[in-house]
């Protein structure tokens, strides 16, 4: 089975998406509803998740929970685990 080269335009996570709705992703961490997500905090961001592969500084990544599509780095989900 062929691995792709990374040629290829990588897909931005639609927050619409069923995926991304039930775990709450938001593209910005300030926006997440904390009603429903009491542990979340504004300082948990995409980029300083353990999921997240983005480039340091970079204004959205890949994300290997959502099958590597792209999210913003500024954005969080209800998966966030902090980078060691």
């Amino acid at each position: 089975m062929a691995v792709g080269s990374g040629a290829q335009a990588q897909q931005k996570l639609d927050p619409k998406d069923p995926q991304a709705t039930a775990l709450g992703y938001v593209e910005d961490t300030t926006q997440a509803d904390s009603k429903k997500f009491p542990k979340h905090a504004n300082d948990q961001k995409c980029d300083g998740c353990q999921l997240y592969s983005g480039a340091a500084n970079a204004k959205e990544g890949p994300c290997a929970l959502f099958g590597g599509k792209l999210v913003t780095a500024n954005g969080w989900c209800s998966s966030w685990v902090k980078k060691p």
